[in-house]
């Protein structure tokens, strides 16, 4: 079996190195806490304490790009500060990258990229994103940053809003005024996310780009109600009138046709809890 490296042991990373142990694949990971580093191999995992700032730094970190496969978990802190900070800690990485044996990388990037305009249809991998129209252009370079004069496979996987465990919609608006109830969501599972990575890593499905986002886009409003009625949460003290809106939709139409099945396609059926 592949051995995994995965770059930022984390709220995806961590999960994602115990389904891929699971697997039957070496997995060795990073995370820039010392104390966390021994959290983690405490729980059976390979753990190095690594981080980029921007430059590399940490103690053994070069058994990190003995692998097989890189999965690259790093994102930018801001969408707006540090933006070049984040592609210097990408410029070290790649350079890394080039030095070592790895010959496939997934770079985990987010649907921030596309437009923050609703649309008639659904955005797709193909849709033509430009530092003009993009949503979040420091991703834009990000993946762009990754894709020039590469010397390994490379898959951009771009996921929506991350929810499981404790990351539960209703939670950040319970209480607040003026929500927006009326619009749909673009949020993928915790589960499905790893098992996402895990799909790209056994099907080689290499130089591609995927959106991660349950097919089904629930409306905001019937997900803090849900939440509200199944884990006790307050709803917001006020929705905005709702009116008619073009829905910013992200498409999972091209994992989907690869054979991947979503263990949770319906954010109204999320399940959360540690």
């Amino acid at each position: 079996m592949k051995k995994i490296s995965i770059i930022g042991l984390g709220w995806v990373g961590l999960p994602l190195a115990k389904y891929l142990l699971a697997q039957g694949y070496e997995v060795i990971g990073s995370t820039t806490s010392a104390a966390k580093q021994a959290q983690i191999q405490a729980e059976g995992i390979h753990a190095i304490q690594f981080e980029l700032a921007p430059f590399p730094c940490g103690k053994g970190f070069t058994s990190l790009f003995k692998a097989d496969v890189l999965v690259v978990m790093i994102p930018p802190r801001s969408r707006l500060q540090e933006a070049e900070y984040y592609l210097e800690q990408l410029k070290f990485l790649r350079s890394l990258i080039h030095q070592s044996p790895i010959q496939q990388v997934i770079f985990v990037s987010s649907t921030g990229i596309y437009p923050d305009l609703g649309s008639e249809s659904a955005y797709a991998e193909d849709f033509e994103l430009s530092l003009e129209n993009a949503g979040n252009p420091t991703l834009l370079k990000a993946e762009q940053r990754m894709e020039t004069g590469r010397k390994f496979q490379l898959t951009h996987l771009r996921f929506g809003g991350l929810m499981g465990g404790n990351r539960i919609p209703g939670k950040y608006f319970a209480g607040k005024e003026q929500v927006a109830g009326h619009t749909r969501v673009n949020f993928i599972h915790q589960l499905d996310a790893v098992k996402m990575i895990g799909w790209i890593i056994e099907k080689e499905l290499w130089n591609q780009v995927y959106n991660g986002v349950a097919p089904i886009h629930s409306l905001r409003k019937e997900l803090y109600e849900r939440n509200h009625q199944e884990l006790g949460i307050p709803l917001p003290a006020s929705f905005q009138v709702a009116i008619p809106v073009q829905d910013r939709l992200i498409s999972s139409q091209k994992i989907v046709q690869t054979g991947f099945e979503f263990e949770f396609p319906d954010p109204l059926g999320f399940v959360y809890g540690d």
